[in-house]
């Protein structure tokens, strides 16, 4: 992966190195969205001895809507948060 050059414009620098760190932000988000929803089908498939039966079903259920909101709708609410205002004409 190619590094591209910042500008010399010290505050074009400091909004591309801060669009570069909300890129990775995003991301992770995401990543850890899914790990959590597997986690939770794994609950809910009863691979672990801690949590058995019905308790099992509910608790994955909620641990995989958890994690599917974390992939899904947090990412979308961070790049909202975080996109440059648009000029008004």
């Amino acid at each position: 992966m190619s590094e591209t050059p910042l500008p010399d414009d010290p505050e074009a620098a400091r909004r591309a190195a801060a669009a570069k760190q909300r890129f990775f932000a995003i991301g992770l988000f995401r990543l850890s969205g899914v790990v959590i929803l597997m986690f939770g089908i794994a609950i809910s498939l009863e691979r672990f001895g801690w949590v058995q039966g019905d308790k099992a079903k509910y608790l994955g259920l909620i641990v995989s809507t958890v994690g599917m909101f974390q992939t899904i709708f947090v990412p979308r609410l961070l790049a909202r948060a975080w996109a440059t205002p648009r000029e008004r004409r």
